[in-house]
C-alpha cells in the first residue's frame, strides 16, 4: 500500500493564519506532501488564496463582523465597497475580493479565523499579506530545491460558477499558470479540486493534471443551479463514483462519510472507501483538526473546546481504514500519526 500523503488544509492553519505563505512555509517544515491553497480572484483576474471570496463578512441587521479573515473593515478608504451578494444561492454581506483589484488587495492584512479556538494564533493577526498563487509556486519551488524532497500544490476552485458568471473564470488562469511552472502530466506533484463538477469536467478537457472530486452533504451548486437532479447520494452510490472516475483521479469527502460515530462511542465504517477504490478512485479525507471542538465526542479530553484531544486516534481510525490522504490543519500530528501507521504495516 502506497504512504498515505499529508495534505495541509490551508498551510499550517492550527499553527498561523490559514492561507498565508507563513502557514504553507511552517507546514513545509513540519512535514506535509502538499500544501493547500483555496483559490478566488481579483477585480483585475489575479488568483489570490482565501478560502473564501468574503473578505469579511457583517451581520446585516446589527452591522458586526461574524468573521473577518482580514483587517478590510478597518480601511476606511474601503468602507464603500460593503455590499451584499448572493454566493451560490446564499445572502453574504461583506467585501469581496472581486471588487478589489491586485494592488488594493496588498493594502490589506491577515486574521485568524478562529480567534477563540486559536487564540495563540491572534498574536500573528495584521503580519502576513494575502499570497497570490504565483508566489506560493515559488515558496514551493524554493523549499522543495532547499530540502531536496518534492512538495506538491493541492489549490481548489472556490465558486468556479459565481466566478465565471463575473467573467472572471477561474480555470484558465490557473491551467496557465501551472503549466508555465512545470506542473504538467498526470504524475505531476499537483491536485486540482473543487465541490463543483462542472468546472472539473472543463479542467479535464484543459489538462492531464490530476483532479478530485470534493464531496459533502448537499448536491454540487453547479447541478443545483442547472437544474439537473443528481445528488449527493447519487455521487457517492457506486455507479455515481464510477462516472467521477471519467474525469477525475480521486474524491475528497468529510471525516464522517467514511466514520460514522454512534452516540455511545461507536464508530462504524462506510462503504464508501471501498466503493471508490474499487471504481479506482484515491480517498483523502477531511478535515483533520486536533482541537475538542472538532473530535468525536469519545477522543475529547477536558472540556474546553480549543483544548487538543485524542487527535492521533482519529487519525488512526482512517489510516487504518486505507485513506490515501488526510487533509489536516496540523501537519506535523498527521505525519506522526502516519509514520505510526506505517511502521506498524
Amino acid at each position: 500500500m502506497p504512504r498515505p500523503i499529508v495534505i495541509a488544509h490551508r498551510g499550517a492553519s492550527g499553527y498561523r493564519p490559514e492561507h498565508t505563505l507563513a502557514a504553507y512555509d511552517l507546514a513545509i517544515d513540519l512535514g506535509a506532501d502538499f500544501i493547500e491553497p483555496d483559490l478566488v480572484s481579483t477585480r483585475d483576474g489575479t488568483l489570490v488564496a482565501r478560502h473564501e471570496n468574503a473578505l469579511a463578512v457583517v451581520d446585516p441587521a446589527s452591522d458586526s463582523l461574524i468573521e473577518s479573515t482580514t483587517d478590510v473593515a478597518d480601511h476606511r478608504e474601503f468602507a464603500s465597497r460593503k455590499t451584499t451578494k448572493t454566493i451560490d444561492g446564499m445572502p453574504i454581506t461583506g467585501w469581496f475580493t472581486e471588487d478589489f483589484t491586485i494592488a488594493e488587495i496588498r493594502t490589506l492584512r491577515v486574521r485568524e479565523r478562529l480567534p477563540l479556538l486559536r487564540p495563540d494564533n491572534v498574536g500573528w493577526n495584521g503580519l502576513f499579506e494575502i499570497p497570490t498563487l504565483e508566489e506560493i509556486i515559488a515558496l514551493v519551488r524554493r523549499r522543495s530545491e532547499e530540502l531536496g524532497r518534492p512538495i506538491g500544490i493541492y489549490p481548489e476552485t472556490k465558486h468556479p460558477t459565481y466566478f465565471s458568471g463575473l467573467g472572471l473564470s477561474l480555470e484558465r488562469p490557473l491551467i496557465e499558470i501551472l503549466h508555465s511552472n512545470g506542473y504538467q502530466g498526470p504524475h505531476a506533484p499537483v491536485f486540482i479540486q473543487s465541490f463543483e463538477t462542472g468546472n472539473l469536467q472543463e479542467l479535464a478537457e484543459m489538462t492531464s493534471l490530476p483532479l478530485i472530486q470534493l464531496l459533502g452533504d448537499a448536491p454540487p451548486f453547479d447541478l443545483i443551479a442547472s437544474g439537473r437532479s443528481a445528488g449527493s447520494d447519487q455521487m457517492r452510490d457506486p455507479a455515481g463514483l464510477r462516472r467521477i472516475r471519467e474525469y477525475a483521479m480521486g474524491i475528497g469527502p468529510p471525516k464522517h462519510l467514511l466514520f460514522q460515530h454512534g452516540s455511545a462511542g461507536s464508530a462504524a465504517a462506510t462503504s464508501l472507501l471501498n466503493d471508490a477504490h474499487d471504481a479506482g478512485l484515491l480517498v483523502h479525507a477531511w478535515t483533520f483538526r486536533n482541537e475538542n471542538h472538532f473530535l468525536p465526542a469519545p477522543l475529547r479530553l477536558g472540556s474546553s473546546p480549543s483544548q487538543h484531544g485524542n487527535h492521533k486516534a482519529e487519525l488512526r481510525l482512517f489510516f487504518d481504514l486505507g485513506v490515501d490522504g488526510v487533509f489536516s490543519d496540523f501537519p506535523d500530528s498527521a505525519v506522526s500519526a502516519r509514520e505510526e501507521f506505517c511502521s506498524r504495516t
